[in-house]
């Protein structure tokens, strides 16, 4: 056996998601909003520009893929890490690494470190100094939200680019193209793919392309050969996935989930639970009616039952810990009571307004002595005398808070149901305008 035999087979022992990577921009699926020709990270990498950053998103949308395009595509060296095994000494071997390229070579290094939520204080510390100074270019890939979880000052010195779930749509175009790929994919196999099966892959996958390569590779190498040929059908792909396919089309599954959230609203527990169940029993991920529920929580019922986010956020922490079917109870109890809760859509109109003059107030200067006092020539801690500490007033003291251009805004207007009529009396006895 020779030497191009072996990497042959090294090649084809590799999982299908592994082999069909893409190498090159051109290959490379989903992340329109980030990588359409002429998008800021495609100029970046294609003139070799692209400073410290942290891909952020779902699993199996393409975080560490761009990272190895940006490898194949940058002249310079590249040191890859995983946070889960990596520790400072790893973290300074790198460091040194890169300095000896940028000495002797004239080299930028980049240091690509997956999972790197996982990276404790000490950890990210190490690493600091080289990623200010410029040694080396990191490049970080998350599934966690980096702002939470990463150490502040990484994270200040790094563009965050949060990557999105892959449509069905983008994840059956890559499925299609494994099955006819011969190099890499599955095309010496000749296998017949149903396409009510390809699209039952490529949904259920959650927008997870890794997910959703294993799953069809799984079924085309376990599906006997009939007459000669591999022919892959919806109940192949089920078990592939382990997700019944929906037992409805698009348009009723839109509108069960639109009935659900119409029932939320309308205080119809009867109705709300037999469209959940519908749905659920039906093939949908429970986790995707439990995240409607939250939003409702927020949305429909708002300030005058707070406790209704936390009983919805409650159930999808039991959904996880607890699976299925065992998990439909917390479900259903929140459920029940997010449409028995008083209702006021208040928090969703506050939020509206809002989000309209952050994005088109053209006057936002910030009152003096709200701000940071800490830095500048002293100026500042001298406008800070003038800030009013709540507390010295018996727990609340009229000034004024928003910029200028928008004092006397009101975003907020609790209304006579439930709780918010509580934070009314609250408000008539600080002496708050309601």
């Amino acid at each position: 056996m020779d030497l191009f035999d072996f990497n042959e087979n090294e090649e084809r022992a590799k999982p299908l998601a592994e082999r069909m990577r893409a190498s090159t921009m051109k290959d490379f699926v989903g992340q329109a909003h980030l990588v359409a020709e002429g998008s800021l990270l495609r100029r970046a990498i294609a003139l070799d520009r692209l400073g410290s950053c942290i891909f952020w998103g779902p699993p199996g949308c393409g975080k560490t893929t761009l990272a190895n395009i940006i490898a194949a595509q940058t002249n310079g060296a590249f040191i890859k890490l995983n946070a889960v095994n990596a520790g400072v000494a790893d973290v300074k071997k790198a460091v040194e690494t890169a300095r000896n390229n940028l000495k002797m070579y004239g080299k930028r290094t980049y240091l690509m470190l997956d999972e790197c939520h996982r990276f404790n204080k000490t950890q990210s510390d190490s690493l600091l100094p080289a990623i200010e100074q410029g040694t080396i270019l990191f490049i970080g890939s998350t599934t966690e939200n980096p702002y939470a979880s990463m150490t502040p000052a990484i994270v200040s010195r790094c563009r965050v680019f949060h990557f999105e779930a892959l449509t069905a749509e983008e994840i059956r175009g890559a499925l299609v193209r494994a099955l006819t790929d011969r190099r890499h994919g599955l095309g010496s196999y000749a296998a017949e793919v149903d396409e009510d099966a390809l699209l039952h892959l490529a949904t259920a996958a959650g927008g997870d392309l890794r997910t959703a390569y294993n799953a069809l590779e799984l079924t085309v190498l376990t599906t006997p050969p009939q007459d000669g040929k591999i022919h892959v059908t919806l109940a192949d792909a089920e078990q592939s996935i382990q997700r019944k396919a929906l037992s409805y089309n698009t348009d009723l599954y839109y509108d069960l989930l639109s009935a659900f959230c119409k029932s939320l609203r309308g205080s119809d527990a009867n109705a709300a639970l037999y469209y959940a169940m519908r749905l659920i029993e039906g093939g949908c991920d429970p986790l995707l009616v439990i995240r409607r529920l939250i939003a409702h929580a927020a949305e429909d019922v708002g300030m005058a039952d707070p406790n209704a986010l936390t009983i919805a956020v409650s159930a999808l922490t039991a959904f996880k810990n607890m699976g299925y079917p065992e998990g439909l109870l917390p479900l259903s109890e929140a459920i029940i009571y997010v449409c028995e809760a008083e209702k006021s859509n208040t928090v969703v109109l506050a939020m509206d307004a809002a989000r309209e003059d952050a994005k088109n107030a053209s006057d936002d200067a910030i009152p003096p002595y709200l701000r940071d006092s800490s830095y500048g020539d002293g100026s500042m801690k001298a406008a800070s005398a003038n800030y009013k500490y709540p507390h010295s007033y018996g727990g609340y003291v009229e000034q004024q808070y928003l910029p200028n251009s928008l004092k006397d805004r009101v975003y907020y207007t609790p209304s006579e149901k439930g709780y918010e009529a509580a934070v009314r009396e609250i408000r008539k006895r600080k002496g708050k305008k309601q």
